[in-house]
């Protein structure tokens, strides 16, 4: 009988250990996760840095949730980060032509 619960023991211990294991990674690509849904450009960064936090008694973590929620595709698009060269051009060409309205105007002011 003791032989029995002891085996007994022995698999509880085994399924909490696995449990615990498989609960750290879990919790440990928290970040990478939301990064992988928000298509962070840094996504392999944090989840590299998310292991590298365990050797460091979990200190980087919370910069890693903090790293991952930050990125926000609706805010930090390519519409926002930057002009398009196209973009750019309509705009140069823009004040160009205000430039030459101001011109056109001082001279037309400069007449009168």
């Amino acid at each position: 009988m003791n032989l029995i619960l002891d085996y007994a023991s022995l698999a509880i211990l085994l399924l909490v250990i696995l449990i615990l294991i498989y609960g750290l990674i879990a919790i440990y690509d928290i970040p990478f996760e939301i990064a992988k849904k928000r298509n962070h450009p840094q996504q392999e960064a944090i989840h590299v840095t998310g292991w590298i936090s365990l050797f460091f008694m979990h200190a980087l973590w919370p910069l890693l949730w903090i790293w991952a929620m930050y990125y926000d595709p609706k805010t930090q698009g390519e519409s926002v980060r930057g002009l398009t060269l196209s973009e750019q051009q309509d705009l140069q060409r823009q004040l160009n032509d205000l430039k030459a309205d101001v011109v056109t105007l001082q001279n037309t002011a400069g007449e009168a």
